[in-house]
């Protein structure tokens, strides 16, 4: 129980002080980044800090993977330089107890980034993309919830908030939509002047083509039933795009981990593929085996005692071995987006065989 104490404190100790070193690191090159993609568009000191603490939680949340590796190499070759580990071995204890400490550490700091940290990302990622929207201008936003499919798009006549009950994949097909046009605020205090609803819209070059469309004339104090007038087919310019409307949902980063179970089932109701959800979810899941296989890589290159001189060689071939497993993972991943396998086999696959894998590893050099 000492040593696994010991062996834990100590891994825990230099994975955080790793992390520290590229906290410092990331703040110093997004900070340049900032300012480099938005120094030219009137954007204060103060703005560029904002944005660049918004996204290092993200930039983060992806290298920790790194950080356990590094971490996990720094450890074994210290103890192994001490010949901590060769006095472990000489007092009966085996290579992969003297592992429990760093493995149940590494399998905690997974918990609590999917858990904590995960939700953070989401909530600064979509505050750092919506005041990069801010700054370019861009107007055109995306949502679902109970009430279907939202769009909102801006145009030289104001804001259209556009509702609709369900919709195609790529967003360019509604029905039973709701078109509401507000007016500038410079001109009729904001309110709303035109309310549409078509029993279908399809998105076209240069705007919506509605089908069965009724227009409600609003304000002016007239009755808009009164004016309201019916259209077999009706062109409504809009700049908005397929792509656009896709890219308005945003990387699944941007949702935390317990909210996408609900937010799948929306995509699912709205008429939309949630694969990339899926896999997405599944992914953050398997987060803390992914860091554990990471963990057990390291560990196998630098467990035993090492000459000088050898070091290189060890930690060149860990982090090769570890670029690869991250590689098969992406690489599972876009045949989960794409359908090709299920989204939990995706997921669970590349760390659950580089887990296997390293521990028969392990243990033939260890225990023969």
């Amino acid at each position: 129980m000492i040593l696994f104490r010991y062996l834990a404190r100590r891994y825990l100790m230099t994975f955080l002080g790793t992390l520290g070193v590229f906290v410092t690191i990331l703040l110093f090159v997004n900070l340049i980044e900032q300012a480099r993609r938005f120094g030219g568009e009137e954007t204060g000191l103060g703005a560029l800090l904002g944005l660049s603490a918004l996204d290092i939680p993200g930039a983060l949340y992806r290298i920790l993977p790194l950080v356990v590796v590094i971490a996990t190499l720094f450890l074994f070759f210290s103890l192994s330089r001490s010949s901590e580990l060769v006095v472990t071995r000489a007092a009966g204890r085996s290579a992969l107890r003297a592992l429990t400490g760093p493995l149940l550490v590494t399998v905690l700091i997974g918990a609590v980034a999917v858990a904590a940290l995960n939700p953070i990302v989401a909530v600064t990622a979509r505050e750092y993309d919506a005041r990069v929207a801010t700054i370019r201008g861009e107007d055109s936003a995306l949502g679902l919830d109970a009430g279907g499919l939202w769009l909102r798009q801006g145009g030289a006549g104001g804001q259209t908030v556009i509702n609709a009950a369900r919709t195609n994949q790529d967003g360019t097909v509604l029905w039973d939509a709701t078109f509401l046009t507000f007016a500038e605020e410079s001109g009729d205090r904001g309110g709303p002047v035109q309310r549409i609803a078509a029993a279908r819209a399809i998105l076209g070059e240069g705007g919506w083509t509605l089908y069965d469309a009724k227009v409600w004339p609003l304000g002016g104090g007239a009755v808009p039933e009164a004016l309201a007038e019916e259209h077999p087919r009706l062109t409504l310019p809009s700049t908005l795009t397929s792509d656009q409307i896709r890219d308005s949902f945003g990387d699944p980063a941007t949702i935390p981990v317990w909210e996408l179970p609900a937010f799948i089932e929306r995509l699912r109701a709205a008429g939309f593929a949630a694969r990339r959800h899926e896999v997405a979810l599944q992914t953050e899941l398997a987060s803390p085996a992914f860091l554990v296989a990471m963990m057990l890589i390291g560990a196998a290159f630098t467990m035993r005692h090492h000459r000088a001189g050898r070091t290189g060689v060890m930690v060149l071939s860990a982090m090769l071995v570890c670029f690869g497993v991250y590689f098969l993972r992406n690489f599972a991943t876009v045949l989960g987006e794409n359908g090709e396998i299920p989204a939990a086999l995706a997921a669970w696959a590349p760390p659950a065989a580089a887990i296997a894998l390293t521990l028969g590893v392990i243990l033939h050099l260890e225990d023969g």
